[in-house]
């Protein structure tokens, strides 16, 4: 067994823990004296609507903020202490607090390059001005794939992060504003600076690598001709809540959004424990969300992880909650990193520029469906030093000074949008697919790459021991391919 502790690209703030409470039918108490605001997932038996939650709700003195009558979930805030016993009874499945259960985005460091110099429009990516740092695209067949479908309009991508910025050169003529909108506190806000960013640039380096515009300017995304709606799940202290992601899964269902991309991971502690009584009411909530915007044709894609950690194994978490005190937890097969093994999730892990398994990339057999370019500046075969420009270039927003420009970042959360761009492509050009259609598609259509021999280590300290054949733990079916699925 494993002893493991997070990994991640970047350091987490501290925020108190919430505890989530599993409550069964019974008689209410007494309310107590007003205390400080709290949030709840309130969670109606499925398929039973939301009138009797409702008003049990208010009985227990809380108040809806919002109400997902279409997955049986209430997103609610009450003063009352006693609120997650008072409101149990009929009508009402679970219930969990989540204040304090935001967690942490990875956000990885970016590293800033100069503007490119002045625009020279023409439709070749290879043409764009920094294009010839984007080892990313030629990886994935991105050139090869524009010269026959480069994306088409109809096709929209939810980007679920910490917004896009609105007014980036590379992304203002992406962007389907009317569909875009901010979720975070788990209700939806149409305002365009509500969905802009405002403390992170994680959602517009997303947004560049899915579908930045060839136009002259600074990169191409592997589907330019695309569109992506910015849907905002993370908060200003860079905090993903299970209600903002709810609200996401339920907003890119009803507008219309045929792929998603999720470079997080939700709840505190990296993986979700359905014996959990704390975490239950949350995972139930989060999969009903996934589960319906499935039903209406969305194919959610997200990344593995950074934490180096085999997903289809058993080990120790030493290292969650991120935001509080660390608990050790054996994680086993009621333990999921969500969204990442929802059923339905097409699954992406990290190569570096080597196309080997970047260090800290998380993997797993039947975890991981595919593979994608998210960079690796620590690590080259044959004596080459690592450098910055072996991560990923694409679009960022400095929001301390609300500039615009371009830089390289590295995660799975980077390998994700590559995945999704290709996902968009596909649909571009064979409309009509269904999610589960299309994840088997992108599957066929990766190239195959083989395990390493015996124990990978790039970096001391990250050792990790690929699994299977063809289709193995370290890449799944394989890199992705641009050019496979439009040819």
């Amino acid at each position: 067994m494993k002893l493991i502790r997070r990994k991640t690209l970047a350091a987490a703030s501290a925020l108190t823990l919430g505890i989530g409470l599993a409550v069964t039918a019974g008689v209410a108490p007494a309310a107590s004296a007003a205390g400080a605001e709290n949030t709840f997932l309130v969670l109606a038996p499925q398929g039973a609507g939301t009138d009797r939650a409702v008003a049990r709700v208010a009985a227990a003195e809380g108040t809806v903020v919002a109400s997902y009558d279409q997955i049986g979930v209430l997103v609610v805030r009450s003063t009352n202490p006693a609120f997650a016993t008072a409101v149990a009874g009929a009508g009402i499945e679970s219930v969990a607090a989540t204040t304090g259960l935001g967690t942490a985005l990875d956000e990885g460091e970016t590293v800033q390059v100069a503007a490119p110099d002045a625009p020279n429009v023409t439709a070749d990516p290879t043409k764009e001005p920094l294009f010839g740092q984007q080892w990313d695209m030629p990886m994935i067949g991105v050139p090869q794939a524009h010269a026959i479908n480069a994306g088409s309009p109809d096709v929209l991508v939810g980007v679920l992060d910490s917004g896009i910025s609105s007014s980036h050169p590379d992304l203002a003529s992406q962007i389907a504003k009317d569909k875009s909108t901010s979720c975070v506190g788990g209700v939806a806000d149409t305002t365009e600076a509500a969905w802009n960013p405002t403390t992170s640039d994680h959602g517009t380096h997303v947004a560049g690598t899915i579908a930045a515009a060839v136009n002259g300017v600074g990169v191409t995304g592997v589907a330019p001709g695309v569109k992506v709606a910015a849907v905002k799940v993370v908060n200003d202290d860079g905090y993903i809540f299970p209600e903002a992601a709810v609200c996401g899964f339920v907003w890119a269902a009803e507008h219309g959004m045929q792929v998603t991309n999720n470079s997080y991971f939700i709840d505190p502690w990296e993986f979700n424990c359905r014996n959990d009584a704390r975490q239950r009411p949350v995972w139930q909530a989060v999969q009903r969300a996934i589960r319906y915007s499935q039903s209406k044709g969305v194919l959610n894609i997200a990344s593995a992880g950074n934490s180096n950690v085999d997903l289809a194994h058993k080990f120790v978490d030493a290292g969650s909650p991120n935001n509080g005190t660390p608990e050790v937890r054996e994680i086993n097969n009621a333990c999921v990193d969500l969204p990442a093994e929802s059923p339905g999730v097409l699954t992406v892990s990290a190569v570096a520029p080597t196309g080997k398994k970047s260090y800290y990339s998380s993997y797993g057999l039947g975890v991981v469906d595919v593979t994608a370019p998210g960079g690796d500046s620590r690590f080259r075969t044959g004596g080459v030093s690592p450098t910055t420009t072996d991560q990923i270039l694409s679009t960022t927003f400095n929001t301390a000074t609300r500039t615009n420009g371009w830089g390289w970042k590295q995660g799975t959360s980077m390998a994700s949008p590559h995945a999704t761009g290709v996902a968009a492509l596909a649909l571009s050009a064979h409309p009509g697919m269904t999610p589960g259609q299309l994840a088997s598609f992108l599957e066929r259509t990766a190239e195959a790459l083989p395990c390493e021999e015996g124990v990978w280590e790039p970096r001391p300290g990250f050792p990790a021991t690929c699994t299977g054949g063809k289709r193995n733990s370290f890449y799944g079916a394989g890199m992705v391919s641009a050019y496979n699925v439009v040819k």
